[in-house]
């Protein structure tokens, strides 16, 4: 049995919740899962990720696959680097000081992104408008007479009686 881990989709139509679970491969997408592991909500701004780091860490360990977009979501919140740091044998002071690397790093860049964001322009003061300036007359289209109203003649109603229609003969 592969284990992977990977999404499942909840929540309702048109708003994605997902779970990061750990699942047999063979399993449906949302199917039954052997373990959850976190939670993430794509339609939060910033994106919410919530991650049981000691549960990634031991299926990461038992030898169980990301998906793409699972091994993404470890990555943004440094797990995928730690995985790795242990994998390769280095000892947690070390792992402990690449990961406060991380984090300065990860600050630094959200700060800069902040900078690099538009900012809404303040809003102008309004200057208070004298009452005793006229206001700026523009160039007026030349006076156009309305059309003189013309009273209608009263409508007669004339009737005329139905044509007789000839007798017929058989």
């Amino acid at each position: 049995m592969s284990v992977r881990l990977r999404l499942t989709r909840q929540g309702r139509k048109k708003r994605p919740f997902y779970r990061i679970v750990a699942v047999d491969s063979r399993r449906k997408r949302d199917g039954e899962f052997l373990d959850k592991i976190g939670h993430y909500d794509p339609l939060t701004r910033p994106p919410l990720i919530v991650v049981d780091e000691t549960k990634a860490m031991e299926w990461l360990g038992k030898g169980a696959l990301p998906s793409d977009t699972v091994k993404s979501l470890l990555s943004k919140k440094g797990i995928m680097m730690k995985f790795d740091l242990q994998k390769k044998g280095v000892s947690a002071e070390k792992i402990s000081e690449e990961m406060a690397k991380r984090d300065l790093l990860q600050k630094a860049r959200a700060e800069e992104a902040k900078k690099k964001a538009p900012q809404p322009a303040p809003a102008p003061e309004a200057e208070p408008v004298k009452a005793e300036e006229p206001a700026p007359v523009e160039a007026a289209a030349p006076a156009v007479e309305p059309a003189p109203v013309v009273e209608a003649a009263p409508v007669v109603e004339t009737t005329t009686p139905p044509a007789e229609e000839p007798a017929k003969t058989e």
